[in-house]
């Protein structure tokens, strides 16, 4: 069942079935992030319908209605005696969820809402009623709820109904966490109704809101419609990027002053690996290089003895340093905001923390990460993308020297190169990088996952081998490796995560084993397709045909199964057998946005204004 998503740039969000159902936790009219972006309580549960007239009484049932999608959310309800639309959507910046109601009616008619209510952190439930209370006061033109659980207040501003108070509690299980096995027992707070009577066509508002004041809601509606328009026109992009360009703004919210990414929508905070790999696609290709730098700025200040936070906690917002990729793509995410903008203030700004990664990397830091004697770049298990781990195993280890961990060595060794010619600076980079190219192509006799322990899984990891820009192996090889994936990893929505025949594949999320083990043996995951098919049409030479062709079989197909009313989301993962369910979360920042760079700078060829200045003389254009 299809999920609908708005969110508030603050990491709050309001989300249900596109038939207005709770089928999660995480699910919620209003949930609100209270030290943004973490932090995240469900307050207001949903919101239902009834119409009454003269004769007839009965709900709006939500599997009557019509969903669609036009820069926000809505359902349509269609009978003999009334057209009604809800509008759902989130003022920026503030934790507000509004409903907008289009009423088009045929006689008279009253029309009942019933709000929902609860007080929860979204990783709980309330397995048993009554185990908080919420406090009721009705003011003219609003009603406070105060849980009492929670020292917020929410507020109903609704014009012009008549409210009658009720209490009742009411049992709901969520399907998709009962899949999971997680915790899916729940009771919410059915607080009575409001009634407006409507005999003229009518749109009103329904806001729930833990602001002290909101703004005219009408206003607030056009200010953000607006928004999402400038969005778009901002882009520059062609007309067909426009849902992809609205997803990714979802993901870009405020933390502390400053900005990061949500890794996913709806339980991940802001990871720090997922937060650069998604920089690209997010603010670059969308040309809101501002935000870019902010984010980077905001990392460089978490940054510790060489090493960029993995992930962060959601309710502490505590950083965790269990990665050995997150400071590698760093550097590299520096690179490609300078070739979009050549801010030489900033890279001044910013170098000596690229230095000091370079240089714990050499010497020694957490998690054993080292330059090994060959000039390699070794580590502890656990600590790469495929970082899984239930109690002391690893599904995946990848310890020793992952293949895609190399490739970002080589490639920031070069980066740090043009750098410090760039600032002037005496360096040994290029002395260092030819060493480890030299090292590693004489290792690299097999397509390796991971490199001292020949282990040849075929798995998409070596794809970075080829899409970096900085590269050690030849064309021969690029070559094959893209074939490798094409031809045993490549589905509709992405390359598996390791090929059918390997003993360790699962094609499905979940069966008779803990989920987990089966997230990077065989799961699909469209963030993929960003590498993937930047090293096809690199290998092709970024010809006309080879562009029509990545765009034709490996984007096209996957956008037409969204439909023509896709928001523009795309999930985390999705089984590795067909019909390749998706699983994870609805809405993945990574998955957006390399299918998005992938899309603008490899199939489009919108290249970086200053790609040039920054020795990237491979594509002619």
């Amino acid at each position: 069942m299809r999920e609908w998503l708005a969110t508030n740039g603050l990491g709050g969000y309001a989300s249900l079935s596109n038939m207005h159902s709770n089928t999660r936790k995480f699910h919620g009219l209003l949930v609100a992030s209270l030290n943004p972006p973490v932090d995240r309580w469900v307050f207001v549960s949903n919101c239902y319908d009834r119409i009454l007239s003269e004769k007839e009484n009965y709900s709006l049932n939500p599997s009557h209605a019509k969903f669609s999608f036009s820069l926000f959310p809505m359902l349509t309800y269609t009978n003999n005696n009334v057209l009604l639309q809800k509008t759902f959507f989130m003022p920026y910046q503030q934790n507000t969820s509004i409903i907008k109601y289009d009423v088009f009616p045929k006689k008279p008619l009253n029309i009942r809402h019933y709000p929902i209510m609860t007080s929860r952190h979204f990783y709980e439930v309330h397995p048993k009623p009554s185990m908080f209370d919420i406090k009721i006061q009705q003011t003219d033109g609003k009603i406070i709820f105060s849980p009492t659980n929670n020292d917020q207040q929410i507020s109903l501003w609704a014009s012009d109904f008549k409210y009658t108070l009720d209490y009742r509690w009411e049992y709901q299980k969520y399907q998709k966490d009962q899949q999971r096995n997680d915790a899916c027992d729940d009771h919410v707070l059915n607080v009575g109704y409001l009634e407006k009577e409507v005999s003229v066509p009518s749109t009103y508002y329904l806001v729930f809101s833990l602001e002290n004041q909101v703004n005219n809601p009408k206003i607030l509606f056009e200010e953000e419609k607006q928004r999402k328009l400038n969005l778009i026109r901002q882009s520059q992009l062609p007309s067909d990027s426009a849902p992809l360009v609205l997803s990714s703004d979802q993901f870009l919210v405020k933390k502390a002053e400053r900005t990061t990414i949500i890794a996913g929508y709806h339980w991940f905070s802001d990871w720090g690996r997922d937060t650069l790999i998604a920089l690209p696609g997010l603010t670059l290709a969308t040309k809101r290089f501002p935000l870019a730098k902010d984010i980077l700025s905001c990392l460089q200040n978490t940054c510790y003895k060489g090493i960029i936070p993995n992930t962060y906690d959601d309710k502490t917002g505590d950083a965790a340093y269990n990665t050995v990729d997150a400071s590698l793509w760093f550097i590299d995410r520096v690179f490609q905001y300078m070739k979009y903008t050549d801010d030489i203030d900033f890279l001044k700004t910013i170098y000596p923390t690229l230095e000091s990664i370079i240089s714990y990397y050499k010497n020694g830091t957490l998690n054993n990460i080292h330059m090994d004697k060959d000039y390699l770049i070794a580590h502890d298990p656990g600590l790469t993308w495929m970082d899984v781990k239930q109690g002391d195993y690893y599904p995946t280890p990848r310890s020793k020297k992952a293949v895609e961990i190399q490739a970002l060595w080589y490639n920031d060794l070069c980066i740090m190169d043009i750098f410090a010619n760039i600032l002037d600076k005496s360096n040994e980079y290029d002395i260092l990088s030819e060493k480890v190219k030299e090292s590693f192509v004489s290792q690299y006799a097999e397509q390796y996952d991971v490199i001292d322990t020949l282990d040849s899984s075929c798995r998409p990891n070596k794809l970075f081998l080829v899409s970096l820009d900085h590269v050690m192996i030849d064309d021969e090889m690029q070559k094959n490796i893209v074939s490798d994936v094409l031809d045993r990893l490549l589905t509709i929505f992405g390359p598996r995560t390791v090929d059918r025949d390997h003993p360790q594949y699962k094609g499905s999320y979940f069966g008779n084993y803990p989920r987990d083990i089966t997230y990077h043996n065989g799961i699909v995951w469209p963030w993929l397709l960003g590498p993937f098919i930047s090293a096809y049409i690199k290998t092709q030479g970024h010809n006309e045909q080879s562009r029509k062709q990545a765009y034709d079989q490996f984007l096209k197909p996957m956008f037409d199964v969204y439909g023509e009313q896709w928001d523009g989301s795309i999930h985390e993962i999705f089984d590795g057998d067909p019909v390749f369910e998706p699983r994870g979360c609805i809405n993945q920042a990574w998955s957006i946005a390399e299918p998005l760079r992938a899309y603008t700078e490899d199939i489009l060829l919108f290249r970086p204004l200053f790609e040039n200045k920054y020795h990237l003389n491979e594509i002619s254009i």
